[in-house]
């Protein structure tokens, strides 16, 4: 019998190879050969790629096939893959893939001169040709006027003030140098993100400051270099007052999204903080509409700006096809659930609804009928919208329901279909919603259900969007 004093430990056992013990025998690729060989006529093709291992196959062959090591040997070792560009816990760490440039320069984005690191950028996004307030903004920013720009949604506001942005930094400077304001936290992640892709070639630090996510994780980030943040007014203040965020150096103040700030009661919050930045920093305001309380922070806080307008006041996305459909109010989840069937097919849909209530009660509806969905709005913890999003951007959700403040500034590229489940308050409200949809050139539709108690709303929808707007019927 066995002494327990001979035992080997658990792990000994477990050990490919141990000094002064046998080998443990190890396959030949040899071996595979010949079964390879045996195999029926069907799969004879693989025999050939078995029995003849590729390069790389060939080393591990020998280590296999290598007689045991004698005392005082060390034991064979396989080579290590190539893991070149990423780090010890397997995360991609290599640099971005970066686009080639043919000419020598000047580089240029449309008619306007922009720097290696910026083209080579625009190149990697796949950014060709600029949009008209793109080509309009970049020129008047970079020679540093304040600028108001009014377009409707989806026509590249971000790209038009954050080429300019991009380019004024310094990376060298230790400071914040751009501050942009924004009405919701997936706005201020969406904008931070684009920023990073336009500066992935000037190592400039930039840090998405909103509610939701605790302050601990962004305080840490701006501790490190930051030259340029994102923000919502309410987080912004939350960084003044504790000290964690400095703006007497910024030289960029842009306001995105200016009339939705203004339609949540931001105003007071923007007013501190303007108050809190250089009086000579430059101000660029962008607007889908320009409400008499825009006027009034133009006017107080901007130095002769220039104004550009892409479009009418009330202008609509051009590829956007508007239609309607009366239907009773008890009838419009049969109704939406009739629609997904024979119009959508594999589109997305942004579902609208006035209160968070409401987006809950529609969203759990439509899960009962078995339909892909979830909602999202402001009284939701931020790991929820953010799962929510995921989930909408990746397709596995097919319709996500909103409040008009949550969806602000989504950028979904694909989403074919605007669903205004609750009919708008006003036209500007109309306007914001179904620019969700035939964003950056592409087509899609809004949907819009009238009840027995929309009649006078839909009446001044029509009598400012003329033809744009026609009726449809559904059966039910």
């Amino acid at each position: 019998m066995e002494s327990p004093l001979d035992r080997k430990p658990r792990w000994w056992h477990r050990r490919p190879w141990r000094k002064n013990q046998d080998s443990l025998p190890l396959p030949k690729v040899e071996q595979f050969a010949e079964v390879a060989s045996a195999l029926p006529p069907q799969v004879e093709q693989f025999a050939e790629v078995a029995s003849a291992p590729p390069p790389q196959v060939e080393q591990s062959a020998q280590v296999a096939s290598a007689p045991p090591p004698q005392d005082g040997q060390s034991p064979p070792v396989a080579p290590r893959p190539n893991n070149s560009g990423r780090n010890r816990r397997g995360r991609n760490n290599a640099r971005p893939n970066r686009a080639v440039l043919n000419e020598a320069g000047p580089y240029w984005f449309g008619a306007q001169e922009v720097s290696r690191d910026v083209a080579l950028a625009l190149k990697t996004v796949g950014y060709e040709e600029p949009t008209s307030i793109q080509s309009d903004c970049i020129g008047p920013l970079l020679a540093g006027n304040d600028v108001v720009g009014q377009a409707h949604t989806g026509t590249g506001k971000t790209a038009a003030f954050g080429i300019p942005l991009v380019e004024q930094s310094d990376p060298s400077q230790d400071f914040v140098q751009g501050l942009i304001l924004v009405p919701t936290r997936e706005l201020a992640m969406q904008v931070r993100d684009e920023l990073v892709r336009l500066a992935q070639f000037r190592s400039l630090g930039v840090v998405a400051c909103y509610g939701g996510q605790p302050i601990s994780k962004q305080i840490a980030a701006l501790n490190r270099k930051t030259h340029i943040v994102v923000g919502t007014p309410g987080r912004v203040l939350d960084h003044l007052g504790k000290g964690t965020l400095r703006l007497e150096n910024v030289r960029t103040v842009v306001l995105d999204e200016a009339d939705e700030m203004l339609d949540v009661g931001f105003l007071p919050d923007i007013e501190r903080i303007l108050n809190r930045t250089p009086r000579n920093r430059q101000t660029a305001l962008f607007s889908a509409t320009m409400p008499s309380l825009i006027r009034r922070i133009v006017g107080r806080h901007m130095q002769s700006p220039v104004w550009i307008r892409i479009g009418n006041e009330i202008e609509t996305a051009p590829d956007v096809r508007q239609v309607y459909f009366e239907v009773l109010e008890q009838d419009r989840v049969h109704a939406f659930v009739r629609l997904l069937k024979t119009q959508v097919n594999d589109g997305k849909v942004l579902m609208f609804r006035r209160t968070k209530a409401g987006v809950d009660n529609l969203a759990q509806a439509l899960q009962r009928q078995g339909i892909a969905a979830a909602g999202i709005h402001g009284g939701l913890v931020q790991s929820e919208r953010n799962a929510a999003m995921r989930s909408f951007h990746t397709g596995e959700l097919k319709v996500l329901v909103a409040t008009n403040v949550a969806a602000r500034g989504l950028d979904i590229p694909h989403i074919s279909h605007v669903v205004n489940y609750d009919m708008p308050q006003n036209l500007e409200e109309y306007v914001h919603r179904i620019g969700r949809t035939a964003r950056m050139g592409r087509h899609g539709t809004a949907i819009t259900f009238v009840t027995e108690w929309d009649f006078p709303m839909l009446d001044l929808l029509q009598d400012s969007l003329a033809d744009e707007l026609k009726q449809e019927t559904l059966p039910l």
